[in-house]
């Protein structure tokens, strides 16, 4: 870059078309040939005290006697600077990029280097324990926006030289950084170079959370239905997949981290079943087994068994189901469909409004919908609790509630239609669909599809440590024939 300090300040005030949060401190330098530097910043994104103390006080009193502006470039990089986080860079992009991420740069005329200090000083929230992965044993800590931030919490967990922060950037307009985390010891590199060249291609202008990734990750013939991406907001999680030869993608200005590869049966393992006993954990696993599969069909069987197949209904069932399904206007299939689209608006509603307002929604829904619809015959008592079951269950593995939800009101249409048959096939469909999913190359069933007697020490049931420590289980690597 040309090291003359007016045309550098010029080039940068029109690329930012005289912004007015660009700011410029134009300082002489204590010479005898009166050198000239600034001080680039952008307002708001550094901390003007730090800036003071660290950079601008030892500058200004500092002789520097005869010396030209390049050797008052090593002299300030050498004896003058006071900060800790010094980086030399050379190019106006990189200016662009560093002072967009709340550094300072030192600009000397006549100097080829120009100096990035480290003076961030803008607001964002603190670390907090996350909302949606609440654990009972473990850490309270979550993820924070700032890129550092998370990068310090992964950091203090792993004491291992092994572990890389790799920086990458992304989004032609918002050029937002990225750190590829992962062991270097374990990690298949394979893998890690099927990741960087899927990122490379990612050609959004803008990439504002980690969400906006997550389609480029996924492999091009597998099922979109599920992801085989995970999505974490723990520490604690993301430091357990990388010791298993994962990779996590940290996003600038996210507290959700990317994981991948991503598999099925991690949909239902949690932290707590580590620090629980087995036979506790296992249960708890078990039940989010069943309440999966029972948010999955409950009303799609329910559906097929009471319009096609009622004689599979125990008498005393089958007797308050029809008295109940008699007193209703409407068909079994669509009052079903009709409650649960009526329970997903109800959904979204307690999600946007102030929360002030949420128990409002909860009493309209209970009351009006509920009780209300139920005694005046709109809606039957029997289909409002199987619905209600199965989005109370659909909670259990939240990560799995959007493609539930779109294959609850598949199967309940599906089971309308074409009764239990119709829904046996339509699983086939599914499990066929699954087996044929991969993640970076890595089988999204694997343990199960392709089975795996020894991993399943760690599937439905949780072994004890003793056991999965012998057997390496938890340490288990995506080596290269593996992807």
């Amino acid at each position: 870059m040309n090291n003359s300090l007016a045309e550098i300040l010029s080039e940068l005030k029109a690329d930012f078309s005289d912004s007015a949060d660009l700011t410029i401190r134009n300082l002489t330098l204590k010479s005898e040939r009166q050198i000239k530097a600034a001080i680039v910043t952008i307002e708001g994104l550094c901390d003007k005290e730090q800036l003071s103390q660290s950079v601008i006080n030892p500058l200004l009193p500092y002789d520097f006697k005869s010396m030209k502006g390049a050797e008052a470039a090593d002299i300030i990089l050498n004896s003058v600077m006071a900060s800790s986080d010094v980086v030399v860079i050379y190019t106006k992009a990189e200016i662009i990029s560093f002072i967009t991420s709340g550094f300072a740069v030192i600009i000397v005329d006549g100097a080829q280097q120009m100096f990035a200090v480290g003076v961030q000083g803008y607001s964002f929230r603190g670390v907090n324990e996350p909302e949606s992965e609440v654990v009972q044993r473990g850490s309270r800590e979550g993820f924070s926006e700032p890129l550092r931030v998370n990068m310090s919490l992964i950091r203090r967990r792993m004491k291992n030289p092994d572990l890389v922060f790799e920086q990458m950037t992304v989004g032609s307009e918002s050029k937002t950084q990225l750190m590829l985390c992962y062991i270097k010891s374990r990690v298949s590199a394979k893998l890690l170079g099927k990741l960087k060249k899927r990122l490379n291609k990612c050609n959004l202008d803008s990439v504002l959370a980690s969400g906006y990734l997550s389609e480029y990750l996924e492999d091009e013939k597998s099922s979109r239905l599920f992801s085989g991406v995970g999505i974490s907001e723990r520490p604690d999680t993301v430091c357990g997949k990388l010791t298993e030869g994962r990779i996590a993608v940290i996003v600038d200005g996210t507290p959700a981290v990317l994981i991948v590869p991503r598999l099925f049966v991690e949909e239902f393992q949690g932290v707590d079943d580590y620090s629980n006993r087995t036979y506790y954990a296992a249960f708890i696993r078990l039940t989010k087994y069943l309440s999966f599969f029972a948010a999955l069909f409950l009303p799609g069987l329910y559906v097929a068994l009471a319009q096609f197949h009622p004689e599979y209904f125990p008498t005393g069932i089958l007797i308050k189901t029809s008295e109940s399904l008699a007193q209703t206007p409407l068909p079994v299939t669509l009052e079903t469909l009709a409650i649960t689209f009526i329970y997903e608006i109800m959904k979204e509603a307690g999600l946007r409004i102030p929360k002030s307002l949420g128990h409002a929604v909860g009493i309209v829904g209970a009351l009006v919908i509920g009780e209300s619809a139920v005694n005046a015959g709109i809606i039957s008592s029997s289909t409002l609790m199987v619905v209600a079951t199965a989005a109370i269950c659909s909670y259990v593995t939240s990560p799995l509630y959007p493609p539930v939800t779109m294959l609850r009101f598949i199967f309940i249409i599906i089971g309308g239609l074409c009764g239990l048959w119709g829904i046996v096939i339509a699983t086939a469909v599914m499990i066929i669909s699954m087996c044929s999913k991969t993640s970076l190359g890595v089988p999204y069933m694997s343990s199960l599809a392709p089975f795996s007697l020894r991993t399943m020490r760690d599937v439905f049931v949780r072994a004890d440590w003793k056991s999965l420590s012998k057997h390496i289980i938890k340490v288990q690597r995506f080596k290269e024939t593996e992807v």
